[in-house]
């Protein structure tokens, strides 16, 4: 397994327009061969700064989530809303995270 994380700017004025595509579109990418896993994070300190990590089988299960429709139709939408070009970074998962244990 491995992760796809992906860092994008938008216009302040698009930001919803993100937003609604990403809603509209996340479980039919949550759905793809081979994902796992899709969130969507906001900077803190950079409100139109957004990160999407997405966790995938293998490669090739991305490469061909890249190649269809529905990635066609997302990315064409959402590339258009970018204040600049973004960033990727395909990364190993070196370490599983410690489960969380409840306090009350």
């Amino acid at each position: 397994m491995f992760i796809r994380i992906v860092k994008m700017n938008f216009k302040e004025s698009n930001i919803d327009l993100f937003l609604e595509n990403f809603n509209e579109n996340k479980e039919k990418i949550r759905h793809s061969k081979g994902c796992n896993l899709l969130e969507l994070y906001r900077d803190k300190n950079e409100p139109n700064t957004f990160f999407t990590y997405s966790y995938w089988e293998t490669e090739a299960d991305l490469e061909a989530y890249r190649n269809s429709e529905l990635f066609r139709v997302v990315w064409g939408k959402t590339k258009v809303l970018f204040n600049n070009k973004p960033e990727a970074w395909s990364v190993d998962k070196i370490s599983p995270q410690p489960p969380i244990i409840s306090r009350c």
